[in-house]
């Protein structure tokens, strides 16, 4: 039954379908280098659609929508709300970046990105298998499209086709998962997949190895988008390739929709299954901080270090989704979750700043995106410099920033959860951060303390630095005063699992 409420559901989704298509119109008569019209009018869009985003989540209300298929709850609207504001700064960042780069001869860095960003909405609202399915493969196709965005670069092109087609391996990958689910639980529904498995139908039809086998494929699929071991070599090569603002467009708002589509599978749909695949993730989690912190130390591209530091930051998100359910006590979920959303949502905005700086230093010609492009940056800005020394010391988990924290309420939620191997993956999550510390640190040290190689002068807009400026001062602040988003957080995974 379709009434009234289910409009209200995808307001925010509908707005962002019409403005992307209005916006993709009105482009052609746009005339200006920068496309200043389309950039104002994308803008102001995503402002509309965050707020009204914002006041739905803060409202409390969870609303289920189109017989059952769409889902608007806290959680999911506050998580939509963060990636808009993530696309939001990722184009203030990039429109410089990417017009210096004949990347803006028409609009479609700007709509691509809002249908990128539909994708996203679809997925964190997606309460059936064939929504979150459709969103999946809008924001895929989107990002292909975006990688490839800058035709005249061989490597742009490069790295373009292999995420393609890795990223089509991996969407097979869900897919089958998915079907096989369907096929031992006769339904596409979440809260009635998880009804058949909780209560032993699937089980009692003969369906538990077709639905433990279709779970690996499920992991699997999950795990290529969040791109850890061993599903991650996409990482490096797009990070690499693509475009620095494509990068950010890829490695920022995305992770929040991915963190959102493991919560709905995994915990609202397949729980009865935690054991099944906690037990996996574990591994993915353990190889992902193993082979991203250890590989990252031996970079010197700038960008390549940062995606095998992304392989490692989701690594360590993955072992907050371990803790939720001990010997099939579910009563550490909100905890666990909750960090879990936590890390994520502050993981994006450290992203944010650093590729913030790194696109304010690259110039028509000059990409900075070596390890060596930031020597004595200190000496040419003290302000950009501090910014990405706040992010880098993030990253690393150093206090007071608000990366230690999120670090810290990961931990807390694995040795909550009691059992000897959480407290193992503790206590090896500690050492490979320290292990991280080292190349974060080394970057702090290039930009301090060797001379500078570059002495171009920095040229960036107000609104780029006023930006980057609130973004440095964000991962500042949350990190000394964390208890409201943490409160937030919580009080979102609460109202999910209650």
């Amino acid at each position: 039954m379709i009434d009234n409420l289910s409009w209200v559901a995808v307001t925010p989704e509908i707005l962002l379908l019409a403005m992307a298509c209005v916006i993709a119109l009105l482009d052609l008569w746009v005339k200006t280098p920068l496309r200043g019209a389309t950039y104002v009018l994308t803008l102001a869009t995503l402002a509309v659609v965050a707020v009204l985003l914002g006041h739905a989540a803060s409202s409390g209300v969870a609303i289920s929508a189109w017989g059952g298929m769409v889902v608007s709850d806290p959680m999911g609207n506050w998580l939509k709300c963060f990636a808009t504001v993530a696309v939001m700064v990722t184009l203030v960042y990039g429109r410089a970046y990417a017009g210096a780069r004949d990347m803006l001869r028409g609009g479609e860095l700007f709509t691509l990105a809002m249908f990128a960003l539909l994708g996203m909405f679809v997925m964190i609202s997606g309460h059936n298998f064939l929504v979150i399915y459709l969103g999946l493969e809008l924001l895929t196709l989107s990002s292909y499209a975006l990688v490839a965005l800058r035709r005249d670069h061989v490597q742009a092109t490069e790295a373009a086709m292999k995420y393609f087609v890795l990223g089509a391996l991996a969407s097979g990958f869900l897919l089958y998962g998915l079907s096989m689910v369907y096929g031992a639980t006769g339904s596409l529904d979440l809260a009635e997949v998880m009804q058949a498995i909780a209560g032993g139908e699937a089980t009692l039809k003969g369906s538990t190895q077709v639905l433990v086998l279709g779970l690996v494929f499920v992991v699997a699929g999950l795990a290529f988008k969040l791109g850890v071991v061993p599903f991650h070599m996409w990482v490096p090569d797009v990070y690499h390739g693509a475009p620095t603002a494509i990068t950010l467009m890829i490695g920022g708002a995305p992770k929040l929709a991915a963190f959102a589509i493991v919560i709905r599978l995994l915990v609202e749909g397949l729980q009865p299954l935690a054991f099944d695949w906690q037990q996996m993730l574990g591994v993915l989690a353990v190889a992902s901080l193993l082979v991203g912190n250890l590989a990252a130390i031996a970079q010197t591209n700038l960008k390549r270090m940062l995606a095998f530091s992304t392989i490692a930051q989701m690594g360590f998100m993955l072992l907050g989704l371990l803790a939720g359910v001990v010997d099939g006590d579910g009563s550490n979920m909100a905890n666990a979750y909750s960090s879990t959303m936590f890390y994520v949502v502050t993981y994006v905005l450290t992203t944010l700043g650093t590729f913030g700086v790194i696109l304010l230093l690259a110039r028509s010609g000059f990409e900075s995106e070596e390890i060596s492009d930031l020597s004595g940056l200190n000496q040419r800005s003290p302000l950009y410099a501090g910014v990405m020394a706040i992010c880098m010391f993030s990253l690393a988990g150093i206090p007071p920033l608000v990366g230690f924290y999120a670090k810290l309420s990961v931990l807390q939620a694995l040795l909550a959860s009691g059992g000897a191997f959480h407290i193992g993956l503790a206590v090896f999550a500690v050492i490979m951060s320290l292990v991280g510390a080292f190349y974060y640190l080394r970057l702090v040290k290039v930009m301090y303390f060797d001379p500078p190689i570059q002495t171009a002068e920095i040229e960036a807009g107000a609104d780029v630095r006023s930006v980057l400026s609130i973004n440095g001062a964000l991962v500042l602040v949350l990190g000394i005063v964390p208890g409201g988003l943490m409160a937030l957080c919580a009080q979102a995974v609460a109202q999910l699992l209650a």
